[in-house]
């Protein structure tokens, strides 16, 4: 046995010796300092997912236990709750981008042709009519006023006075024609509508997006509610925001129109969240009906996408949802809610199960807890009270407005009128937030100049000095951060390739629990012993590993890390998490309703690379830059204008109008069209688009590497966006030689001319 161990070992010091290229007379081999050897095997990059996944569900689950203190309830009187609650409410509206000012009418419009009858069905005791009415304004100053969301749906008008009033919300696989009885599909104890409106409600069962999907311009294969979501969540809405105010101007005409009849929303699926949060935020709704919904929402990220709501999650679950009804009337309805199944095909893959009813019992005793005394209004109806008709509608009629339930239907009497006058809808309505959604991308550019308005350009040092409220902005609300410290590095380093010019080291550094930083340091052979010399971070793109930038020549990179250590550089390829399609797609679902993203884990990997870097004897720790390519030149944006010990950043194929390039549905190369359902990022419309990023990175040195042939984007949405930037540094700063942007002739890829000249000017290398 030690004989063969020992030929073993000798064959292998042989072929080390006959195939490491020999030391260059002058050279000395200089390696990371203070790590210790690197012996981890297997998909390292793979390793760090699995990590940064345990890490964000970690955080999920923390942040379930903490949140009740988060909601800082005054139980000391009614009127103390209610003014704690005032500013939750606020935080949710904001939440949910219920944030736009609903336009006033005076009642909805009956949806009639000349000479037609009114309604669209009748029964003894009411008639059901298609009615439309204004939700929201055109949002430019020059269109106030000018409506341009009108929702549209059903009218039931009883025929006596109205007991109370009622809006009735389907689930996006319902439609208000089944909750009124007019077409099949729901159980008669299950058409709601119709139960309330013989019992004497006006009720409004207003129509809501529904879950069927089609190709986007022959590509993504997205639901109508996803599609929808995506522009919205870029500009600070949601779909579902959208939706809960079209219930809440029908709250307003109620109000107005009879002052003391009593307001009551109800919802199943995705109405019972719509009515959940409708409630939460208004308190002129008396009693809230939410079936198929309540229960625990750690598991909201695996939902379809158009319930991600950014922050959300940390602040409220549905017992929190529950306190801020309080103390009014709050009926849980544990019945079967949708059951959706969605394959990714180039949106979001999603799975949406209803909570049974011990969950939804046990979350409810939660916000009864969080209430003490106030909680008299929180109701659970138990299975036993809805084995009729008049089961769980008695109970809500009863706190309602006093009065019990039918326990039967009458006839309905449907006329043909009702296809022609409903023809159309759900397209209407699905154009009609499309263009508010466009109103306000067209609108962005003039909010976030006011965002910005408080920079100082008196003075490069003024200018600094005011830029850091506006990172800390960057940094919490939109970045996102979390409030831990970062760990020991805990360095790990291995010696894995050399060529004659220069030696790769993986190393391997400890960030937070359970979250690593991954990559690999290029060092070359002509370095000295105590020389310090600049380092440039180079940053791969989507799907992308290390190697890419340094080996086999890919067509994107061109060995650009390899190069520039050639030149004299140190060089440093970070592993970046946006690696195994939906694996790290769902981090981004995890975070988002945490109120952080990918770039919250992202970021410190990068601080605890730089912070590493600085240690080495071999860096001049005020001389570390960064340059990424693709989804590396999003970082090229984002990590800079955070981690400040970057010098320097160059952003290569996908300097963009980025807020366009999300949300725009006019042009072919955005992301409204396409598989990366994680990119959006929460109303980045009215803070920061790329030169309000560069703007943070400001007056380091900044540069933009641009293929003319690149499709990412269009040289004239790159050179209107960067336009802003060069105004900043030449005109208002007066420092123009410190940006500069290279247009070449190339597709999607490093054209390493411009940029190495950069580098080598800005980073004070030899030519």
């Amino acid at each position: 046995m030690f004989t063969q161990v020992f030929r073993t070992n000798l064959m292998a010091l042989l072929v080390l010796l006959l195939f490491s290229p020999a030391p260059v007379p002058g050279q000395t081999m200089v390696g990371p300092s203070g790590t210790e050897p690197l012996t981890l095997e297997g998909d390292l990059a793979s390793r760090m997912v699995e990590g940064l996944d345990r890490f964000l569900l970690g955080q999920i689950e923390a942040d379930s236990r903490t949140r009740s203190s988060r909601l800082a309830l005054d139980l000391t009187t009614a009127e103390s709750l209610q003014q704690s609650l005032a500013p939750q409410r606020q935080k949710l509206a904001k939440m949910l981008g219920v944030i736009d000012p609903r336009l006033p009418f005076a009642a909805p419009e009956i949806m009639a042709p000349v000479g037609e009858q009114p309604q669209v069905a009748a029964a003894s005791t009411f008639s059901v009519f298609a009615v439309r009415w204004p939700v929201l304004g055109d949002p430019s100053p020059q269109g106030q006023g000018l409506p341009s969301i009108v929702a549209e749906g059903l009218l039931l008008e009883p025929a006596a006075a109205a007991k109370a009033a009622v809006v009735v919300i389907p689930d996006a696989g319902q439609t208000p024609e089944q909750l009124a009885g007019l077409l099949p599909g729901l159980e008669p104890a299950q058409q709601t509508a119709r139960l309330l409106a013989e019992a004497g409600c006006r009720v409004v069962v207003p129509a809501v997006v529904s879950r069927q999907r089609e190709k986007r311009l022959n590509r993504a294969d997205l639901t109508q509610r996803e599609y929808l979501h995506r522009a919205a969540f870029e500009l600070g809405r949601t779909l579902v925001g959208y939706e809960v105010q079209t219930v809440l101007s029908l709250v307003d005409w109620y109000s107005r129109s009879k002052p003391d009849l009593p307001i009551g929303v109800y919802g199943s699926g995705e109405g019972g969240m719509e009515a959940l949060f409708a409630a939460a935020l208004d308190t002129r709704i008396q009693v809230c009906g939410v079936s198929g919904f309540f229960g625990p929402r750690e598991q909201s990220w695996q939902e379809p996408i158009e319930r991600n709501f950014f922050g959300l999650l940390r602040h409220f679950g549905a017992a929190e949802l529950a306190a801020l009804t309080a103390p009014r009337a709050l009926l849980v309805i544990p019945e079967s809610g949708p059951v959706v199944v969605l394959e990714g095909n180039g949106g979001a893959p999603a799975e949406l199960r209803f909570p049974d009813a011990a969950e939804a019992e046990a979350e409810l005793q939660r916000a009864k807890t969080l209430l003490g005394s106030h909680a008299t209004g929180l109701l659970f109806l138990p299975p036993a009270n809805r084995s009729e008709i008049s089961g769980w509608t008695g109970a809500f009629l009863q706190q309602l407005a006093g009065v019990s339930a039918v326990t039967a239907v009458s006839p309905l009497r449907a006329e043909a009128a009702l296809a022609a006058r409903t023809e159309g809808r759900e397209r209407r309505l699905i154009q009609q937030i499309d263009r508010h959604t466009q109103l306000l991308l067209r609108e962005s550019p003039f909010v976030r100049e006011a965002f910005m308005s408080r920079l100082d350009y008196s003075s490069v040092e003024a200018y600094q000095k005011s830029t850091e409220s506006y990172r800390e902005i960057f940094r919490k609300e939109v970045i996102g951060e979390f409030d831990l410290p970062l760990l020991p590095f805990n360095a790990k380093s291995r010696k894995s390739w050399e060529t004659e010019l220069w030696t790769g080291h993986e190393v391997m550094l400890d960030v937070f629990p359970d979250v690593m930083a991954y990559g690999v340091l290029l060092l070359p052979k002509d370095l000295k012993p105590g020389e310090r010399r600049p380092v440039v971070v180079c940053q791969h793109g989507l799907e992308g590993r290390p190697t890419d930038v340094f080996l086999n020549d890919n067509p994107a990179y061109h060995d650009f890390a390899a190069k520039l250590c050639e030149r004299g550089f140190i060089t440093f390829a970070p592993q970046n998490p946006y690696i195994f399609t939906d694996r790290f797609r769902t981090l981004q679902r995890k975070a988002q309703p945490l109120g952080k993203t990918l770039f919250s884990m992202i970021v410190p990997q990068h601080q605890q690379i730089v912070n590493w870097l600085k240690t080495q004897p071999f860096v001049d720790d005020s001389r570390i830059a960064f340059y990424g390519l693709s989804y590396g030149g999003k970082s090229a944006m984002r990590i800079p204008a955070l981690v400040t010990d970057y010098c320097l950043s160059i952003c290569s194929a996908d300097f963009n109008e980025w807020v366009l390039k999300n949300a725009s549905t006019r042009h072919n190369f955005t992301y409204m069209w396409t598989g990366e359902y994680e990119i959006f990022e929460w109303d980045l419309g009215s803070t920061f688009n790329y030169a309000e990023m560069a703007a943070l990175i400001c007056p380091r040195p900044f540069m933009v590497e641009r293929g003319h042939f690149d499709g990412v984007g269009t040289d004239d949405w790159v050179g209107y966006e960067y336009g802003k930037v060069q105004h900043l540094y030449a005109a208002k700063l007066k420092i123009g030689d410190k940006t500069e942007i290279e247009w070449f002739v190339g597709p999607h890829t490093i054209n390493g001319v411009g940029t190495y000249q950069f580098l080598h000017r800005h980073l004070n290398w030899r030519q």
